[in-house]
């Protein structure tokens, strides 16, 4: 099947029972300070997995574009990308387990036809330390699905990916797994999740190849983990079951989600039956591009050069998507990452010796040909995405020219470089690890790997803490804890008053909210009197004690603006924005804010307390920075 097609089948499928379609976010977080890119479906959903009620029902299905730059290294093989879409299905505690395994398996089976005997799952072992049993009843449950085909599913346990190379299938259909494997949470394993932080055992399906044969350098024996190629997996279901207690305890989350992600790419190249993603048809005209512009053939391609074809497909195409978002190339974050994808791509062009001058761009154009139907974004950013990949090329190929007379004056008279020596090449001149080895390796120079890691880092510690800082939409510590949301309420009467005593020219420029305190950057050009201060906190609390209802709808960001509602951002929301407003809904004259924003806030204003402005000082040039406390 075309990639298309999937997508449609499956969005029809899940919308036949009851589910209803909800727009793809941007790939630039609005809502989760934790992440410097939208790398699955649930994240604009985690509002609502926690009890807020989503304006279009408790049933949802959708196609999310996502971004992970965690798997920017593994980028080359036959089924890893940075840029991938990730099909959607959430049940807000309308359906649990029986419904969700029963559809999937429906859905690949009937609908995209795949041949049970192929498939495979994981399921969870369970964490006795932290007193979650074992995902006993997917068991049964995948059972009698194979069952119904005929199959018998024997389960068998594999604990860790790593024993999984000891043990083996063991004639296996379905697999217990650890919590490093069949468990999700943002934080990861049970243990370490902070108090507050929902979670929940998962269960894995994978496609198996079965003309591929084990490759023992990954490990003895193959299990569906093995990272050989043969086994790959297509979905997963997420069991959204649980919530961390401030003792370290777990309970039953009030509702029972469901959180369903599974790789668009991925289930397409299983209907093909390729198990390289990099042949189904989205992939088939960039590649095409690719040989156009080099005069080699990617299916007759030797090892490096199809290694070199595959990082060119990916990166570009995940640069296309972000620059369209409203990220352009630079050091720091997300930025950063762009520029590093850019790079990775011309340096492994250039090892395969396939560059050619502004292939960037003109592969970005047949990204944008065969996406904008779905994403039209892309086209509108067209021309600057040409411009960004043009002036990002040209700077690399200099830097490039004047980090090679860097590595030779180092590399003179001597057979090895310190960390901070390969570190500040790259730093300083733009030179990609991977160039220093290689043309280490010609010289016979050892290179202090550790300490470039190291070095690299702290660069990305230093990185992270600059986009945090400059992250002005959801400054949010943690935005499960109650203290928080009373905070971020607070902030959008505090805004609204600014602009009641200081004039409609004062907009939010940033903001910062943790359990004692706001922090939040508004746009003013002179210090605000004491007069000012107390009219606005006086303005606050008149409206917290008037216990004003707190109103949530979900619209498109022209009606949005057109109702009036606050959003300094909101050029990098998707056709989606969700407008939270107090005193009345968004059509209500008698509101008194309206903000785009995902949340969460109170129900309420009753519960927010007395709020009291501490400081009130200069930001930076027309920026002015309060500091506010409740009481």
């Amino acid at each position: 099947m075309r990639i298309n097609e999937v997508r449609d089948k499956y969005i029809k499928f899940y919308i036949d029972r009851g589910h209803t379609e909800i727009e793809s976010s941007s790939l630039i977080p609005q809502n989760d300070p934790t992440t410097l890119f939208t790398g699955s479906g649930m994240q604009q959903l985690m509002p609502f997995l926690l009890g807020t009620s989503h304006p279009k029902g408790n049933m949802l299905v959708d196609s999310q574009k996502c971004f992970r730059a965690d798997d920017i290294d593994e980028i080359g093989d036959n089924r890893h990308t940075t840029c991938f879409e990730m099909l959607g299905n959430w049940s807000l505690g309308e359906y649990f387990k029986q419904e969700q395994l029963s559809w999937f398996f429906e859905f690949i089976t009937k609908e995209l036809l795949l041949d049970p005997n192929r498939l495979y799952v994981s399921v969870f072992i369970g964490d006795k330390a932290n007193n979650i049993p074992k995902d006993n009843e997917s068991v049964d449950i995948w059972q009698k699905l194979f069952q119904e085909k005929g199959i018998e599913a024997k389960a068998v346990e594999i604990g860790s990916e790593e024993n999984g190379y000891s043990v083996g299938m063991q004639g296996g259909r379905i697999f217990y797994y650890d919590s490093k494997k069949n468990w999700w949470s943002r934080a990861g394993i049970p243990s370490e999740m902070p108090s507050g932080e929902p979670g929940g055992p998962d269960s894995e399906m994978f496609y198996e190849f079965t003309e591929i044969e084990h490759d023992k350098s990954y490990g003895e024996h193959c299990h569906p983990n093995c990272d050989c190629g043969r086994f790959m997996e297509i979905g997963n279901s997420v069991f959204m079951q649980y919530i961390k207690n401030t003792d370290a305890t777990f309970a039953l989350l009030p509702k029972q989600n469901v959180d369903f992600g599974g790789g668009l790419e991925r289930l397409t190249a299983v209907t093909e039956g390729h198990s390289d993603i990099f042949k189904t048809d989205i992939y088939q005209n960039i590649m095409d591009k690719i040989a156009e512009i080099t005069g080699k053939k990617y299916a007759d391609a030797d090892f490096d050069t199809i290694k070199s074809f595959r990082i060119l497909a990916d990166h570009i195409k995940g640069a296309t998507f972000i620059i369209a978002d409203g990220i352009k190339p630079s050091n720091l974050g997300q930025g950063y990452v762009v520029r590093r994808l850019v790079r990775r791509a011309i340096r492994y062009a250039q090892l395969a010796d396939i560059f050619e001058q502004n292939m960037c761009s003109e592969i970005a154009k047949t990204v944008i040909a065969d996406y904008k139907e779905n994403y039209p974004e892309l086209a509108k950013a067209e021309n600057t995405i040409i411009s960004e990949l043009n002036i990002e090329e040209n700077k690399f190929l200099k830097t490039l020219e004047s980090g090679l007379k860097e590595f030779e004056r180092l590399t003179r008279s001597r057979d090895r470089l310190s960390g901070k020596e390969i570190f500040e090449l790259f730093a300083s001149h733009g030179f990609p690890f991977e160039l220093t080895r290689e043309l280490a390796d010609e010289k016979g120079i050892t290179l202090d790997e550790v300490g470039y890691k190291i070095e690299f880092e702290k660069h990305q510690e230093v990185s992270r803490a600059g986009i945090h800082e400059k992250k002005f939409a959801s400054g949010l510590e943690n935005k499960e804890d109650p203290k928080i949301i009373q905070y971020h309420t607070a902030a959008h009467l505090m805004l609204a008053a600014l602009k009641k005593v200081l004039g409609e020219g004062v907009h939010q420029k940033g903001s910062n909210i943790t359990a004692e305190r706001i922090r939040f950057d508004f746009s003013h050009p002179e210090k605000m009197t004491d007069v000012d201060k107390k009219a606005v906190e006086d303005w606050v609390n008149d409206k917290i004690s008037q216990n004003l209802e707190v109103f949530m709808t979900e619209t498109n960001p022209k009606t949005a603006k057109e109702k009036g509602a606050e959003g300094e951002f909101s050029d990098k929301y998707g056709d989606k924005v969700t407008v939270y407003s107090i005193g009345g809904d968004i059509d209500s004259a008698e509101a008194v804010s309206k903000e785009i924003c995902t949340g969460p806030h109170v129900k309420n204003t009753s519960e927010i307390g007395r709020f009291r402005i501490k400081k009130e000082e200069s930001s930076s040039s027309g920026v002015r920075r309060i500091k506010a406390i409740l009481e």
